[in-house]
C-alpha cells in the first residue's frame, strides 16, 4: 500500500465513524477511559518492555538526555497516565450542552449546542504518554481521533493504542473511532494533511519545526502555537520578595517547557535593587544572563553577580525561546514601553506583570494580547492540568475558538440549534385558493 493509500484510509475511516460518536452515551465513553486506565495496570511491564526498545534505538541515533527523558515510562508516569484518565472521567461531558436559548419576538427558539469537532489529526513528538492524554480527550468529546505520534515511540504508541483499542472492544465502543499511524514513513504525514475532505482540524505538538511544517503543508485547519517566549515585566511597584520568587520559579523550575520565562523586563526604577539579586539567585542555579546596555551596566561589576554568567544581549535574544537556563533581560522606562516590548519579541503565549498597583495590574490583562496573562504569578501555571481542565491537548495562540491551553470543551465548538411551530419568514407559505403566486423578481435577478 502506498503512503497515498495508507493515509486515505485512515481519513476515509475517521471521517466515516464520526456522525454516529455524538450518540455515545457518557457511560460507554467513561467506562472505556475506566478500562483503559485498568489496561495500564495489567499490561505495564510490556508498555515497559516496548518503551525499552523505544529508548534503546534513541540511545543509538544519540539523542541527548533530555530527549531520552522524555521519551521514557517508568511506574510514575505510566501513573501519570492513569491519572489522567480519572481527570477526564470527572468532568462534564461538554457534547450536547445547551451553552444559551433566546426568543426571538415571532416565536422561535434559538441557542447554540456545543459539538464534536468531527475528526482530529494530532501529530506530537517525543512524549508516549501524549498517546493517553490526547485519545482521551477525544474520547470524552465524542470526536474520531488519528494519532500521529513520532517515530522514536513508535513502540511504546503501538502498546498505548492497542490498550485503547481493547477497552473500546470490551465496553462497546467503536474501534475506528481511535487510529494510529503506525507508520516512520514521513510522507503518510504529507498526505494526511492533504486530506481536508475527510479531517477536520490537525492539532501538532512539538518543536517550532515540527509546527511550522505542519502549518505550512496542511489544507486543513490547524490548531497551534509555535513558540513560547513568555515574558515577566517587574513593575516599580512590585513586592520584592514576590517578584524574585516568581522570576526564579517561571525561569528555573522547568526550563526546557513553552511556559518557561525567556525574557525579564524590569522597571529602571528598581532595577538596580532587583537586578543583582535575582542575579544572585539565578547565578546559584546556573542561569546566564544576557543583558540589555542598562542591565549590563548595572551586573557587569556587581558582587552579587559574581558566579553568574553576565553577557551583552543581541536583538535577536530577545525572540528567542531558549528552552534552556538562560534569560535576556531589558530594563525600560515604563509600563507602555514594557508592554511595546512584549507585542514585539513575545509569540502571544504567556505573560506577567508583578505589581502592587491595581490599575496598572488590569491595564496589562486589557493590553497585553496573548493566551495567557497574569497579575502577580509564574507563567509556568499555563497549562490546562493547572487550570482546573483536568488534561490539555496543547497551547493554543491562534485566535480562533480555542485560546490558551485547550481542554476538553475546546474539542467541541458550538452550532445552531432554533425551534419553531411553524413559523415563515416575511408571511411567504403557500397561497390559499384564489390566491396569485408573487414573485420576487428582484431576488431572482439578484441570484
Amino acid at each position: 500500500m502506498t503512503p497515498q493509500e495508507y493515509a486515505y484510509n485512515l481519513g476515509k475511516t475517521a471521517n466515516n465513524i464520526k456522525r454516529k460518536l455524538a450518540s455515545i452515551s457518557t457511560e460507554v465513553k467513561n467506562n472505556l477511559l475506566r478500562r483503559t486506565a485498568e489496561l495500564l495496570k495489567e499490561r505495564a511491564e510490556e508498555l515497559k518492555e516496548a518503551n525499552k526498545k523505544d529508548l534503546q534505538l534513541a540511545e543509538k541515533k544519540g539523542y541527548s538526555k533530555a530527549l531520552l527523558d522524555r521519551l521514557a515510562l517508568n511506574e510514575k508516569r505510566i501513573n501519570g497516565m492513569i491519572q489522567v484518565l480519572n481527570d477526564v472521567i470527572a468532568l462534564p461531558d461538554p457534547v450536547g450542552e445547551i451553552i444559551s436559548m433566546w426568543t426571538r419576538p415571532n416565536g422561535l427558539k434559538v441557542g447554540q449546542m456545543r459539538v464534536p469537532l468531527g475528526a482530529i489529526l494530532i501529530i506530537y513528538e517525543a512524549r508516549p504518554n501524549v498517546t493517553i492524554e490526547a485519545a482521551s480527550l477525544c474520547i470524552k468529546s465524542s470526536n474520531a481521533v488519528i494519532l500521529k505520534g513520532g517515530s522514536e515511540t513508535i513502540n511504546s504508541n503501538r502498546v498505548l493504542v492497542d490498550i485503547l483499542k481493547q477497552s473500546a472492544r470490551e465496553v462497546g465502543y467503536p474501534e475506528d473511532a481511535i487510529l494510529f499511524v503506525d507508520s516512520t514513513d514521513r510522507q503518510v504525514v504529507n498526505e494526511l494533511l492533504k486530506l481536508n475532505q475527510f479531517i477536520d482540524v490537525v492539532i501538532p505538538r512539538g518543536g517550532e519545526g515540527l509546527i511550522r511544517a505542519v502549518a505550512e503543508n496542511s489544507t486543513i485547519p490547524v490548531i497551534k502555537h509555535y513558540k513560547g517566549v513568555c515574558n515577566l515585566y517587574i513593575d516599580n511597584e512590585a513586592n520584592m520578595q514576590m517578584a524574585l520568587d516568581i522570576a526564579y520559579n517561571a525561569k528555573v523550575e522547568r526550563p526546557s517547557v513553552c511556559n518557561a520565562i525567556e525574557n525579564l523586563i524590569v522597571h529602571k526604577d528598581i532595577a538596580e535593587e532587583f537586578l543583582p539579586e535575582i542575579a544572585y539567585y539565578y547565578g546559584k542555579a546556573g542561569v546566564e544572563m544576557r543583558c540589555d546596555e542598562v542591565s549590563y551596566e548595572i551586573l557587569k561589576d556587581n558582587p552579587k553577580a559574581i558566579n553568574t554568567e553576565i553577557v551583552k544581549a543581541t536583538e535577536e535574544d530577545f525572540y528567542e525561546e531558549f528552552l534552556d537556563l538562560i534569560i535576556a533581560v531589558k530594563v525600560v522606562n515604563s509600563l507602555d514601553e514594557a508592554i511595546d516590548f512584549i507585542h514585539k519579541y513575545g509569540s502571544n503565549h504567556s505573560e506577567s506583570i508583578i505589581t502592587e498597583n491595581y490599575e496598572k495590574g488590569m491595564r496589562f490583562i486589557n493590553e497585553v494580547d496573548s493566551s495567557a496573562v497574569y497579575v502577580n504569578a509564574s507563567t509556568r501555571f499555563t497549562d490546562g492540568n493547572e487550570f482546573g481542565l483536568g488534561a490539555e491537548m496543547g497551547i493554543s495562540t491562534d485566535k480562533i475558538h480555542a485560546r490558551g491551553p485547550m481542554g476538553l470543551k475546546e474539542l467541541t465548538i458550538p452550532k445552531f440549534i432554533v425551534f419553531g411551530n411553524g413559523q415563515i419568514r416575511n408571511g411567504v407559505g403557500v397561497p390559499k385558493e384564489g390566491e396569485e403566486i408573487e414573485i420576487n423578481k428582484e431576488a431572482c435577478e439578484r441570484k
